[in-house]
Order: C-alpha cells, then structure tokens, then sequence
C-alpha cells in the first residue's frame, strides 16, 4: 500500500544502491526531516523489502516501488537505485515531481562510444557471489569510497548501514547486476517530463565523469554537478557539500507543492 503523503510536507524518496539498504540513508533523515516527508524503501530483494520479482527487470522493480511511494515525489536514485528511479519516472510519472540521480548513469557498463564500468568488474562479482556473499558485498563497498579522501571511514559506515539489517538475497544481488550488466536507459532519458538532476563525483571509478559530454548531448536539459573530491558515495564521503546540493534542488523541486 502506498504511503500517503503528509499535509504540507512533499514527499522526498531516497533509493539505495546494488548490495546496500534503507539504512545506508539514516545519518540524512535527521537533516531533511522537519521539511520533507523523507522516505527510504529498500530494492527489492534488499534489506526489509522481502518482495523479489522473478525476472529482476528493471520494470518490475520499478512496479515494486511504485506501490510505496506518493504521487508527486520527489525521488532521488544513487547508484543503481538512479537506474530504478529512471525507469520507475518513465513508468509511473505521475509518482515522481522530479527526479535527481547520484553516481548514477543511463547505462552502467562501457560501450562502444560511451564511457562505463569494464565488464570484467561485473563478471568477477557475479562469480563471487555464490562462494561468498558477504565478503562481495565487502569488497564493493570498498570500491564505493574509492577516491575519498575519508575512504576508511565512509567504508565503516557503508558496513555498518549493510549489517544493521539482513543481508539482500541472491536473487536480488545477481539480479541487480544483471540490471548493471545490462540496463540502458540512454535513448528514453528524452522522455523523462519532469526536472531532471545529476550529481556527480569526480572521483568515481564506477561511474567516469567522461561520459558527461556525452550524457549533456543525450540530456541538454539535465542539471549537472560535479563535487570536484567526491568518489561513489558523496553523501558520505562529503556530506555538507553533498547536502548543500541536494537542499537545493529538492527546495527549487518542491515549489508549488502543497
């Protein structure tokens, strides 16, 4: 059943990226919370969100999610979730106001012509999953803080977020790959209706701010930012930079909400 929104207060929806959960959310709500209705569902498959479709499509993921929010959301991906929340604007655009995007891109995995992650790093989680699940999902947090200047203290917190609930299923984290390997949303981003936001960091090993040019080509009426010491996880790794931003945009968002 889909959480009402509440009077006065719009409705900002935070989704979490491959491997992680709402959790990873919790050191943000206390700074949003008197403004916004902030919600955090787990992916699911991931963390409390026991629902896991069969196929993990990124559509029916995003159907999943769409029975959660309010209409007229503001909604915020990260990483992976930046994926979902893209198809879940392009499919239920009455659910999302506006839509902002961190470390994320339209297409994840490198192609001919546009920069990305090298298979080979997929392939050698997807092999690692089924000998040991919680050393991978381990080891992908610490790529997370590559780059950061924090990394040992944005990798703790990263683990702490993922062990303070159960850890997603397999189904859920081969599937989220499968969503990473594959996914690209690089051709229907003209579709999108509403104010679009990306955030960056410069940093980021996962996701190059060389297909910036490219992705401005696709998306030319995108908001762009660029945190110039961010890596993956700039919620974490810069907080006040990144909170600085996303006040902004989610109070430049809201107006006109009631």
């Amino acid at each position: 059943m889909a959480v009402q929104p509440q009077r006065g207060k719009p409705s900002l929806v935070l989704l979490h990226g491959w491997g992680l959960n709402h959790a990873v959310w919790q050191h943000l709500i206390p700074l949003l919370a008197d403004d916004y209705q902030v919600l955090t569902p787990d992916l699911p498959g991931f963390g409390l969100n026991q629902q896991c479709p069969s196929p993990y499509t990124l559509s029916a993921v995003a159907a999943v999610l769409a029975n959660e929010i309010p209409p007229q959301s503001l909604v915020l991906g990260w990483s992976l979730g930046g994926l979902i929340a893209t198809q879940l604007a392009l499919d239920y655009p009455e659910k999302v106001k506006a839509l902002a995007l961190v470390a994320s891109s339209p297409c994840f995995l490198a192609k001919e012509g546009w920069p990305g992650m090298d298979e080979r790093v997929l392939s050698q989680f997807a092999g690692a999953l089924s000998k040991d699940l919680a050393l991978t999902v381990e080891r992908f947090l610490a790529i997370q803080a590559l780059g950061s200047e924090t990394a040992r203290q944005d990798i703790k917190a990263l683990k702490q977020a993922v062990l303070s609930l159960p850890l997603p299923s397999s189904e859920a984290l081969a599937g989220g790959l499968q969503l990473l390997a594959d996914g690209d949303l690089r051709t229907r981003l003209a579709e999108l209706q509403m104010p679009l936001a990306y955030c960056f960091g410069r940093l980021d090993s996962l996701v190059p701010v060389a297909m910036l040019d490219t992705l401005s080509q696709i998306c030319p009426a995108a908001e762009v930012t660029l945190l110039p010491k961010a890596s993956h996880a700039p919620f974490i790794s810069h907080q006040a930079e990144f909170m600085q931003w996303l006040r902004q945009w989610a109070a430049k968002a809201s107006s006109g909400c009631s």
